[in-house]
């Protein structure tokens, strides 16, 4: 839990009409893409996440609001698991409007049992480097490409969408991955997913990756990123900007290892810096990021984007005070804490400034003079330098110590952390 010094109270920022768009700056360009589909695999790539493990009834809730959320696809599960991972997926497939999809790898019995929870897509996946193919599959390139054709062939035949995933492409023999997405494409095959399974591409690499499929497929190109580097949510980005229709994501980035690419920042990048429709109903963001943090056990650090603490709080005097004048001052301008359903917070240390402080003390009742202004925010920051928290009561305690006026407003009880 993050015990940084703060006040505890949320403080209502005066609005400005302006809005600075990137379109002013040094940034100015037209958008790259207009949409963006959003697949969440949350529930099967995030609950791969070492020590997570999702219940029956966290799956069934995760999925709703997801829904709710309107993503495109829903990844519920890998039905051959387990019972409880089939019951699961079945469930959700007949209770969601999104597309739910299910994961099968090229053997008979996972997509027998995928089709059987009654999945609008088969997500079928075989290694294609050649270190997995040797050394996880134990297999060989020819006996790998036969099994692909053949089984997208079966859920094609079955009436299913059907998803190919060559797995770890982004260390596949070029040649060889051209080989196979163009056999699985030849019978069928609705959507070509590129996955940088170990995370080791970079934006420009992996645009180009993705030209290069998607100049010898008809199918739908989707993208899976993983963070080993900190480039997922960055590498989807570039595959939406080379032509992809679809990009791969989870909650709060969730995964095996580092994670996938963050759901909420691929969601709000598209949305706010490229101007592209994801379908998504951005205002959901936070509420959807605490109830998977909850049912996953995975802590949020504070200072991560969109639905971390810090996100939209500000401590700094010269940060707080123009935010209090125009909030886009110091924060994007195109993405407000509004947007994702979460709040702006000035927050009282170390570095507050008497911006704040005023704000702060006006929000909560009081009608201080700028001699009171200045001795409050005195002792506020020789308290935050010390280590104290500075919570609602704090501030109070200092502004009846300095006998600050009170109005007829009352402090107001600040969220609990």
């Amino acid at each position: 839990m993050y015990r940084g010094v703060q006040c505890l109270t949320t403080t209502r920022v005066r609005r400005h009409p302006r809005r600075i768009e990137f379109s002013q700056g040094t940034l100015k360009t037209d958008s790259e893409f207009a949409t963006a589909r959003i697949f969440d695999t949350t529930l099967r790539d995030g609950e791969q996440s070492p020590r997570t493990s999702f219940s029956y009834d966290d799956k069934r809730e995760i999925a709703a609001a997801l829904d709710s959320a309107g993503v495109d696809t829903i990844e519920a599960g890998f039905p051959v698991n387990s019972d409880a991972e089939f019951a699961a997926v079945r469930d959700i497939a007949s209770a969601a409007d999104a597309t739910v999809c299910g994961l099968a790898r090229v053997v008979d019995k996972d997509i027998e049992t995928a089709l059987d929870a009654g999945v609008d897509l088969v997500h079928v996946f075989a290694s294609t480097s050649d270190v997995q193919i040797e050394d996880s599959m134990h297999a060989s390139r020819e006996a790998v490409l036969e099994r692909s054709v053949e089984s997208v062939e079966r859920a094609t035949e079955a009436g299913a969408e059907v998803m190919f995933s060559p797995m770890d492409a982004t260390r596949t023999d070029p040649d060889y991955l051209r080989e196979v997405v163009e056999a699985v494409s030849a019978v069928g095959v609705d959507w070509i997913n590129v996955p940088d399974t170990c995370g080791v591409a970079t934006p420009g690499r992996f645009a180009d990756l993705i030209e290069t499929i998607g100049g010898y497929t008809d199918a739908k190109i989707d993208v899976h990123t993983h963070d080993d580097f900190g480039l997922a949510s960055a590498n989807a980005l570039a595959g939406f900007e080379a032509g992809a229709d679809r990009a791969q994501v989870s909650v709060g980035g969730i995964g095996e290892r580092a994670g996938n690419a963050a759901f909420e920042q691929v969601v709000m990048a598209a949305e706010s810096v490229y101007g592209a429709d994801t379908g998504i109903d951005t205002t959901q963001i936070t509420e959807l990021a605490r109830l998977v943090e909850e049912r996953s056990d995975v802590p949020t650090a504070p200072n991560t984007p969109i639905v971390g603490d810090n996100a939209f709080a500000h401590e700094s005097g010269i940060h707080a005070a123009g935010v209090i004048e125009n909030s886009a001052t110091f924060e994007p301008g195109v993405m407000t804490p509004e947007m994702v359903g979460a709040e702006r917070e000035l927050v009282l240390g170390k570095h507050t400034g008497t911006h704040s402080v005023r704000q702060r003390l006006e929000d909560a009742g009081y009608d201080p003079s700028d001699e009171q202004v200045r001795a409050v925010t005195r002792e506020v920051k020789d308290r935050g330098a010390d280590g104290d928290e500075i919570t609602t009561d704090t501030l109070a305690a200092v502004a009846e110590a300095h006998d600050v006026t009170r109005g007829s407003e009352q402090i107001r009880e600040g969220p609990a952390r």
